[in-house]
């Protein structure tokens, strides 16, 4: 059996929905470079031609604007922000116009684009090139949000949000780019039957992640196996809607919570998923306090040393599961 990386698992996506879709074509900033978009769009200009994989000038607005019109005369396109940062200046776009086309006529009309956001993090790139702002879309009702955490998802997902016909928000992360799995065969999956999903079975403590967060809890459950800690963790693939049954369930059973997110902690994913099984469980079903693992309350710094502490690791996962635990050391 053949691997695939997460970056592959995303080009594979690219490809299939172009050659099984005619009217798929994707727009965005610096697509033709080698580089830009790292190996998850290699090539694909030489192989669909320029007039269907589109390098547009250096305007958000413009960009995701004409999509989403794009989008309502029968076209599926894929919108790309390089850095999801930047992607704030196309907010009226995606937010007041995209989200909110079906609700406002009745379902007659349904912008089926897709926007891919990627998070850019590390690299001394600093506060205005590290952002991920996944919570701010997922609060929006009519956006559809993914956040793919292993290579056959990060396909998968995006084909299924290319045939989605809601406006869906594709957030990848270079930091999973060159995370492996055994290659599967494609499928095309219904985006709005997609739920959580359990990755590793465990008894003592849940541990919930989404996107790059979701690698950092399996890599702390590994760690803390060897400790005699049997964590289950749970991947959300999919953030708005987010349905939590999967983690409920979960928590029924280990009694104990620890949600990790790569952004910040006021407001964020991270309080939602606790706030979500607090208000479903008694509180007799609780063995330890829940515990939140975000970013500090400031902007990313640039300073490498810096860096080293202001991101969240595996280390940082197990010091909250053994904070839920009550510190136990076996």
């Amino acid at each position: 059996m053949t691997t695939m990386t997460y970056a592959q698992g995303i080009l594979a996506a690219f490809r299939y929905t172009m050659r099984t879709r005619p009217n798929v074509f994707v727009f965005g900033q610096g697509l033709w470079s080698p580089w830009y978009v790292g190996s998850s769009m290699q090539d694909l200009d030489i192989e669909f031609g320029r007039e269907r994989v589109i390098d547009s000038p250096v305007s958000e607005v413009a960009v995701t604007g004409a999509a989403v019109g794009a989008s309502l005369c029968g076209y599926r396109p894929i919108v790309v922000h390089p850095r999801m940062d930047f992607m704030i200046l196309a907010v009226d776009q995606i937010v007041s116009q995209a989200a909110k086309w079906a609700h406002m006529f009745g379902g007659q009309a349904r912008p089926a684009v897709t926007i891919r956001g990627i998070i850019n993090r590390g690299g001394e790139q600093g506060a205005q090139h590290s952002q991920a702002l996944h919570a701010w879309f997922a609060h929006i009702p009519g956006l559809r949000v993914v956040m793919p955490a292993t290579a056959a998802d990060a396909r998968d997902l995006l084909i299924a949000s290319v045939l989605c016909d809601d406006p869906v928000l594709y957030i990848d992360d270079r930091w999973l780019y060159e995370v492996e799995q055994d290659e599967t065969p494609i499928v095309e999956l219904d985006l709005a039957t997609q739920r959580p999903a359990v990755l590793r079975e465990g008894g003592d403590c849940t541990l919930v992640g989404a996107g790059y967060s979701t690698q950092l809890c399996l890599q702390a459950a590994a760690q803390l196996a060897a400790a005699g800690i049997d964590c289950e963790v749970i991947d959300l693939r999919v953030i708005n809607p987010l349905d939590d049954a999967a983690i409920v369930a979960s928590v029924q059973k280990t009694g104990r919570l620890v949600a990790v997110d790569g952004s910040w902690r006021l407001c964020g994913l991270a309080g939602e998923i606790i706030a979500g099984v607090a208000e479903q469980l008694d509180v007799g079903a609780w063995r330890g306090r829940p515990q939140r693992v975000t970013l500090p309350d400031a902007p990313a710094p640039t300073s490498r040393a810096l860096e080293e502490i202001y991101y969240p690791t595996a280390a940082t996962v197990i010091a909250a599961v053994r904070r839920t635990l009550g510190n136990r050391e076996e």
